[in-house]
């Protein structure tokens, strides 16, 4: 891969994937990732480092992240790593971006299955960023660019998968069907990250307490109650 122009995102996008590589990833170190911690320790900067990872997938590096097996192997890498910042923007990366096809049962099993593992040791409450990140608006054109160059006909993922050719076209012009279908797709996402909490959340019998405050969703933990499914979201489909 080459860059042109270095910017501080683009070392988060290779520390990323070295995390996933079978290669690389025994010679990390925490002190690695210490600016990226720093970075996405907030929602703009996973934001912005989401996008750089669009950005990248879509033009120079066809094969970042994008397997279910890779993005298992970088999340638990970077939890060892005690680098859970980074670890929760490959997470994003795995529910936002489409990296993986819809159809794909075994593969959004191990990564809901790592997922689910991830909230319940590190904070339900960390969901809330994961939710709004899957109904964004602002990179719908980063994201379908990405689809497009991915998949051979629908943004939703459901198209067959096809060789990833580079996209020379830095803005392409989408239809309003094509933005249509994205957002179906988010919803589509938003329902699957619904069901795998609510229903093992109420099979497990997890003592996690979910309440409103502010008008987020906040959690407490530790406390033997009933827990609120997460489909009461549903009504905030884009």
């Amino acid at each position: 891969m080459e860059i042109l122009h270095h910017e501080p995102m683009d070392s988060v996008v290779v520390l990323i994937e070295f995390a996933s590589s079978d290669l690389w990833r025994k010679h990390l170190r925490r002190s690695n990732f210490i600016s990226c911690e720093e970075v996405l320790s907030t929602e703009e900067g996973k934001s912005a480092a989401l996008a750089c990872m669009l950005s990248t997938a879509t033009h120079t590096w066809l094969t970042f992240l994008h397997s279910p097996v890779k993005i298992v192997a970088a999340i638990g890498c970077l939890e060892e790593l005690q680098c859970l910042n980074t670890a929760e923007a490959v997470i994003m990366w795995a529910w936002t971006t489409g990296v993986m096809n819809a159809v794909d049962h075994d593969g959004w099993k191990l990564v809901g299955d790592d997922t689910l593992r991830f909230y319940q040791t590190h904070g339900i409450g960390r969901l809330t960023a994961l939710k709004r990140h899957i109904t964004d608006t602002i990179m719908e054109r980063k994201h379908l660019s990405f689809l497009m160059t991915h998949y051979e006909s629908s943004p939703c993922r459901m198209g067959s998968v096809k060789r990833p050719v580079p996209s020379t076209r830095p803005w392409i012009e989408f239809s309003h069907t094509d933005l249509t279908d994205l957002r179906v797709s988010q919803a589509c996402q938003l329902r699957r990250l619904y069901h795998l909490f609510g229903h093992d959340l109420a099979t497990r019998k997890e003592e996690v307490a979910v309440e409103e405050v502010d008008g987020e969703m906040g959690v407490s933990l530790g406390r033997p109650v009933i827990p609120v499914p997460f489909t009461d979201w549903a009504y905030e489909y884009p």
